[in-house]
């Protein structure tokens, strides 16, 4: 992976305590995993930042890399991968999800 981009990526995870890469906004989200995501964090009311990576391919594709992870979206918390959308949906219906972002 380019320097430059893992920079850039790196800056976004770490400027959020809670971060979603995702296809869309949280308003009109372009697939049903993202939504699917976001309907987990606001039944939470987590607050989060998001990046719509259709607006970036570099991005999307370097997103993968970054973390080791084929699909979108991907959600991390102070800096760490927490996972895709089967994984969040798992961790938020365990309530790991409430407990791992301290909203519980």
């Amino acid at each position: 992976m380019e320097q430059k981009l893992k920079e850039r990526i790196q800056k976004q995870v770490d400027s959020h305590s809670l971060f979603l890469f995702m296809k869309g906004t949280p308003q009109r989200p372009m697939c049903g995993f993202s939504a699917g995501v976001i309907q987990a964090l606001e039944q939470i009311e987590a607050s989060y930042s998001s990046f719509n990576v259709l607006e970036d391919e570099e991005i999307r594709q370097g997103i993968k890399e970054y973390s080791d992870w084929p699909t979108i979206p991907q959600l991390y918390c102070k800096g760490e991968f927490l996972g895709g959308h089967d994984i969040i949906i798992k961790m938020f219906e365990s309530g790991e999800l409430q407990e791992k972002l301290s909203l519980t």
